[in-house]
């Protein structure tokens, strides 16, 4: 998976764009500014929107292509993010350390899966907010965006059993207008959520 990564991330253009997910940023917004952590962050476009905005982020990414891209985005926009090249699995954060969490459009198997989610909750304080948007098994054989496989797309009940210890404010499966650079484009069915731990 990472040489697929980072075959994707060489081009000159940004393949999900530069702008914030939509819902990422319509979340976001609503919360006070502290420590952020994006898991599969990619070219960084969640990462420099939260920093311009004053969150001290963390992303983490096993491209380092993605990070190249990342950094050259912050640069433009003045900013800094601390961006870790490494899988989810192996990365090294801090228990109890961050005010949000922001997972975009990361599909894993439902083991990787959940290890991930075990982790990034233990990464996170007491009253952290997780913002969730990926696409579900609904978009299977959709072309506008997402894995080609059943195993890397989610449902509602798989993403309700992981935030089973969160206080759950919103969890939805939706059909939604996608337009983020060349990958993202036309309608895409995603599970979006927002839990706080407790």
């Amino acid at each position: 998976m990472k040489d697929f990564w980072n075959q994707r991330y060489t081009s000159k253009e940004f393949a999900y764009g530069i702008e914030p997910n939509d819902f990422f940023r319509h979340q976001i917004d609503k919360l006070r500014p502290g420590k952020l952590l994006l898991p599969g962050e990619g070219e960084g476009r969640n990462a420099v929107y939260a920093a311009k905005n004053g969150w001290e982020v963390t992303a983490v990414d096993f491209s380092v292509k993605a990070k190249v891209k990342a950094n050259r985005l912050a640069f433009w926009h003045q900013v800094e993010i601390n961006y870790i090249v490494e899988s989810l699995e192996n990365a090294d954060l801090p228990e109890n350390h961050f005010d949000a969490v922001g997972f975009i459009y990361v599909h894993l198997n439902s083991t990787d899966l959940k290890k991930a989610m075990e982790k990034i909750l233990e990464s996170m304080k007491s009253g952290g907010v997780l913002i969730f948007e990926c696409f579900s098994e609904k978009q299977y054989g959709r072309k506008t965006g997402g894995p080609k496989t059943l195993d890397r797309l989610y449902t509602v009940s798989q993403i309700s059993n992981l935030f089973s210890d969160l206080k759950v404010s919103y969890l939805q499966e939706e059909e939604i207008p996608l337009d983020e650079g060349e990958f993202h484009q036309g309608r895409g069915m995603v599970i979006r959520g927002v839990a706080t731990k407790p």
